[in-house]
């Protein structure tokens, strides 16, 4: 079959729908209509937002529109607070793995659309897998992010076989123990394959919702130029049994008040759907310089900085059971300031080339093999030190996927709060190895503080005596402890 027309069947189906989730016209009515909120209004969704729920979006377009500073600052007080109660002190790391750079689409703003004669196409052998990930071990990490373009040579077979050899792959002292994917929609037995294998997270951005931006910067065509195939892909993934996924927007396509908006209205169908359960993580990159790619060194619709922090900290106070990635897109300190307004999980020690780790020490040098630039470059080592002097906890933490709270039983535990007793003590049973087999003497230092700081919050309670045994096992050797 041509593999431009693999989906046509279901095009077909999500052709004749009459509408979708996204409704326009809808958002902008609502955004408009509180184009002017009052410091009363601005407060009282603040009062809603301290329950820990979920914002309706005429709440959202409130806090999207305010642009009054005071209230804006209390916005980010409760934000940090939220974070707080549902995801504690911590801040996970995972790095991301680019297996092809081969993409059948043309998107306008990647360096990696087809018609881009500057990048250098390669997808890797499983030899040269298995030597990118032994990087990424000995760095540190134990999770990774495994990122395809749409070709016919990342097909779901291949990305299956991509996965078990990711968890194949064991070194003196760890292992990947969980692979997420960014990947291009797939079908619903497309993705049964991936739950077989072992998919953690799966990945897939709507780039923007906004329907007429969505169709100008994908081409028709291509796959990636139907609108509600990609839309509706976390459905069909709920359908195939793959209930942990991450959405996200490509911020700097169109207007990024809107794309909040389009984010709430996606998590919002997703947990009318399918019984509470909402994206697991949102992302919200920034568009950086890509080689070659005019669209995306000035786009029109570019977010300001303090426009950036807004608008984390209005996700954060919009949903807040769900989890926020920003990347190293981000500049060390957007990222640092961010993180106290909602961040659950950054990566560090990023390359993003097909085959950079292998082949170049840090980002930005392979600019014919990397989709885009970053702008924290920095090693894991540097990063894990830095939290640990902001009073964060680092976790490699990769528990709840293997111990099944995933999807509606994550929710479960997310909104009650169950985080302390899960989610810091296995934080700090991966700090403790992440500390012992690569940490270099400073951030060893660090975050042996971190971590008796840490302990203390459990004295006296009844898990107080179990995280200091298996700290000791973790001491004499063993690993993967976890509850």
């Amino acid at each position: 079959m041509n593999f431009l027309k693999k989906y046509q069947n279901e095009f077909a189906e999500y052709d004749k729908l009459d509408h979708d989730f996204i409704d326009d016209d809808k958002i902008w009515v609502q955004l408009n209509k509180w184009e002017n909120p009052t410091r009363e209004d601005v407060r009282r969704v603040l009062k809603k937002a301290q329950q820990c729920v979920r914002l309706e979006p005429e709440e959202t377009a409130i806090l999207i529109q305010n642009q009054d500073e005071v209230t804006i600052q209390e916005m980010y007080e409760l934000a940090h607070q939220l974070k707080e109660e549902v995801y504690g002190d911590r801040v996970v790391f995972f790095a991301p793995l680019y297996i092809s750079d081969e993409c059948a689409n043309n998107c306008k703003y990647c360096g990696f659309r087809s018609s881009n004669k500057a990048m250098h196409r390669k997808t890797l052998s499983m030899e040269e897998i298995e030597q990118e990930v032994r990087i990424i071990i000995e760095e540190g990490q134990k999770r990774t992010v495994l990122v395809y373009g749409e070709s016919p040579s990342t097909e779901v077979d291949f990305m299956c076989d991509t996965i078990k050899k990711v968890y194949s792959v064991k070194t003196e002292h760890g292992e990947i123990r969980r692979a997420n994917i960014n990947c291009a929609p797939l079908s619903v037995e497309e993705l049964k394959k991936l739950r077989d294998v072992g998919i953690g997270t799966y990945q897939v951005f709507q780039e923007t919702y906004h329907h007429q931006t969505y169709h100008e910067m994908h081409p028709a065509g291509t796959l990636k130029g139907h609108y509600r195939w990609r839309l509706y892909c976390m459905d069909r993934a709920q359908e195939a049994g793959v209930d942990d996924n991450g959405i996200g927007v490509l911020f700097g396509l169109y207007d990024w008040r809107f794309e909040v908006m389009g984010l709430l209205y996606h998590t919002i169908h997703l947990e009318e759907t399918f019984n509470g359960v909402g994206p697991h993580t949102i992302s919200f990159p920034r568009i950086t310089p890509a080689t070659d790619t005019p669209f995306s060194v000035q786009p029109k619709y570019a977010v300001s900085d303090s426009d950036f922090k807004k608008l984390v900290a209005i996700l954060r106070l919009s949903v807040p059971y769900t989890g926020l990635i920003c990347t190293a897109r981000e500049p060390e300190h957007i990222r640092r300031e961010v993180i106290s307004l909602g961040v659950s999980q950054i990566d560090a020690g990023t390359r993003i080339g097909v085959g950079a780790y292998a082949e170049s020490k840090s980002a930005n040098q392979l600019p014919d093999k990397e989709q885009f630039s970053i702008c924290d470059s920095r090693n894991l080592d540097n990063v894990v030190n830095e939290i640990c002097g902001m009073d964060y906890i680092p976790s490699f933490c990769t528990a709840c996927y293997r111990a099944g709270r995933t999807g509606e039983q994550f929710m479960k535990v997310a909104k009650s709060k169950f985080v302390h007793n899960y989610c810091i003590p296995n934080a700090i049973f991966t700090l403790k190895e992440y500390l012992l087999d690569y940490a270099s003497d400073n951030t060893k230092s660090k975050g042996e503080e971190v971590l008796k700081r840490h302990m203390e919050m459990f004295r006296g309670k009844p898990i107080y005596d179990k995280i200091i045994d298996n700290l000791k096992r973790i001491e004499n050797g063993e690993r993967d402890l976890r509850l």
